[in-house]
């Protein structure tokens, strides 16, 4: 009896050092997540400017760089196409979308259900799942403003993996609505936003969707420029990409010294309605996904994969390995893309 006392103690010993070390993939206090691998770090912030990943918290252990940024899929407000004029004087100030200026361009759209999540949710419940090959972090947020006739209460769901032994993770955001649209959508930053000074955090971005090499110049982004003014891309009236990346490659803000690029890949690219890539102050990366019908009770998503590369083409393979999915699914007997 005693012999079999000390193999169940000695399993329990066992068992309790293998959660200790998944632990250390982790800590976690009333503010933030934050995730510690030996290729990457990131933090989830809780309280504050929320949603994805925390601004310059991403850090790429093989170089030393961190993105130049807000945050990385940072969350905005549920969206159509249209006008709010009309009823404008009803909204709450935080619903209201002018359009017609450098800052969001000509095209008329609105908010259906709000606040800005990043900034204005304040608050958000993170949930760690620790996996075996993997680390994960759940969140969600329910709506609670709505433009006239329409009802609050929509989610947001967000899933962002870490899988162990990669420089990127893989995420998915998804709208469980409670109101209709003809063409509903949610606005997000993908990969984020580029802080910098006449270019001097970054040298060069990548659009795959864009003619020839898909590279800008930093220099293109001195002067501030309206989204629809260059560099945008819009579902219909452009032509379909194979891939869906956007991406940035960093440098040394003091020694000018290139770094690995950093990317924000949408992995169905049908899924993206518009995105653009401007200057207003910085380079803001906005990327709408849906922008198709949707009925009270359904659901829309899309997948991404965010993180560092050393070029172009190790973008392409990864894209190309994972392509084609809108959804992410995980527990902690593992993850998977799902269509």
């Amino acid at each position: 009896m005693s012999h079999r006392i000390a193999i169940g103690c000695l399993w329990i010993v066992v068992a309790s050092i293998a959660a200790a070390r998944a632990d250390d993939r982790f800590t976690e206090t009333e503010a933030e997540i934050k995730i510690t691998l030996p290729q990457l770090d990131a933090t989830i912030r809780k309280e504050g400017y929320v949603t994805g990943i925390a601004a310059q918290s991403f850090v790429d252990k093989k170089t030393g760089f961190r993105d130049a940024g807000y945050g990385l899929d940072i969350v905005d407000w549920i969206m159509e196409p249209g006008s709010d004029e009309a009823y404008r004087k009803d909204l709450d100030k935080e619903l209201v979308y002018e359009f017609g200026n450098a800052y969001h361009g000509k095209t008329p759209k609105r908010s259906i259900e709000g606040p800005q999540i990043c900034t204005r949710a304040r608050k958000l419940e993170p949930r760690v799942i620790a996996g075996k090959d993997f680390v994960a972090v759940t969140q969600q947020f329910q709506y609670k403003t709505a433009a006239p006739g329409k009802k609050t209460g929509s989610v947001w769901d967000q899933k962002l993996v870490f899988p162990h032994g990669k420089r990127y993770f893989v995420a998915s955001d998804r709208i469980s609505a409670v109101n209709s649209s003809d063409a509903m959508f949610l606005r997000i930053d993908m990969p984020g936003h580029i802080k910098h000074t006449k270019g001097d955090t970054f040298s060069e971005v990548y659009l795959s969707y864009r003619e020839g090499e898909g590279k800008i110049p930093s220099s293109e982004f001195f002067e501030n420029f309206a989204p629809d003014e260059k560099f945008n891309y819009t579902r219909g009236r452009d032509k379909l990409p194979r891939r869906f990346i956007r991406a940035y490659h960093l440098r040394d803000p003091q020694t000018g010294k290139a770094g690995p690029w950093l990317a924000g890949m949408t992995l169905k690219p049908d899924a993206v309605s518009e995105a653009w890539c401007h200057q207003r102050g910085y380079v803001c990366l906005i990327e709408e996904f849906g922008g198709r019908p949707v009925r009270v009770g359904e659901t829309f998503s899309a997948a991404f994969i965010v993180g560092f590369f050393d070029s172009i083409e190790d973008m392409h393979a990864v894209y190309d390995e994972h392509a084609g999915h809108s959804g992410l699914e995980v527990s902690s007997e593992g993850w998977k893309l799902t269509k």
